[in-house]
């Protein structure tokens, strides 16, 4: 493998639009969900994000996390831990977050609150709803199945906002504790 093989970033279809992610040699560095604004929006939130690397055909690794991504938003029920994430700019508390969102299995979902809960402390609901809106690994990190109290939906700083939240969670067939569905 080249150097060049091993940082980059590449744009890529999905049922929900053109996402992205970007690869370091330790694993993926970011994905983004699609722009409101389409392709040539997307292609520049990932040069704002990740300015020294180059956009370029994915590696091995990048093109195994790319089919398992479309293969989530087409409602294969894939829990994505097998994509090797890079979380060294990610603070610790992040971290214990995401890793339990990542447990959430597709189809269920939890709230900020029982993440919180998780943590140990039901008061870091609040912070726990910010790491989500900064999770900069959605959907490999699932905040679209975190949920605010009374299983609403909440925010979602993704293109499209809750509707896209909705949607994902539709494309999972999402039941949340409790309820026969969302849809």
């Amino acid at each position: 493998m080249t150097k060049q093989d091993d940082t980059g970033f590449a744009l890529f279809e999905t049922t929900i639009g053109i996402c992205a992610l970007a690869w370091g040699p330790h694993g993926l560095v970011g994905v983004q969900l699609p722009a409101d604004e389409g392709e040539p929006a997307t292609r520049a939130r990932m040069r704002r994000r990740f300015p020294d690397l180059h956009e370029g055909p994915p590696n091995d690794m990048a093109q195994h996390a790319i089919a398992a991504i479309q293969g989530l938003l087409q409602g294969v029920h894939d829990d994505l831990t097998h994509i090797v994430l890079d979380m060294c700019g990610v603070s610790e508390f992040h971290q214990r977050i995401y890793a339990i969102a990542r447990s959430i299995p597709p189809g269920q979902t939890r709230t900020y609150g029982e993440i919180a809960e998780a943590l140990g402390d039901k008061g870091l609901s609040r912070a726990v709803g910010q790491a989500m809106g900064h999770n900069p690994f959605a959907p490999v990190v699932p905040c679209h199945r975190v949920l605010a109290a009374g299983n609403k939906p909440g925010g979602f700083s993704a293109g499209g906002g809750a509707l896209t939240k909705l949607r994902m969670l539709g494309i999972e067939d999402a039941r949340p504790n409790g309820m026969a569905s969302l849809f």
